[in-house]
C-alpha cells in the first residue's frame, strides 16, 4: 500500500488519498490521470491493467485500487 500512495501522491499531491472514496463518482481524478495512474500501476507492480478493469469502482480510492493490484497479482 506505500507504494501505492507514493504513486498516487507523485500523481495528484493536491488529493487526500487516504480518506477519499470517490476519486472517480466527484471526478477528482480524469482520464488523463488515469491513464498516467494505470502505467505507473501496471510498471510497479508488475501487472496488467486491462479496458475491462477500467471502472470506477476499482479506481474511486486507494483501497479499492490496491484491491484491483492484488487480484491481478494473484491472477
Amino acid at each position: 500500500m506505500d507504494e501505492l500512495m507514493e504513486i498516487l501522491q507523485e500523481l495528484r499531491p493536491d488529493v487526500d488519498f487516504e480518506n477519499e472514496t470517490a476519486l472517480i463518482t466527484d471526478g477528482i481524478l480524469d482520464s488523463f490521470d488515469i491513464v498516467a495512474l494505470v502505467g505507473e500501476l501496471n510498471d510497479a507492480f508488475d501487472i496488467e491493467i486491462k479496458p475491462n478493469n477500467l471502472v470506477p469502482e476499482n479506481f474511486n480510492s486507494a483501497k479499492a485500487m490496491m484491491a484491483l493490484v492484488e487480484k491481478l497479482q494473484d491472477e
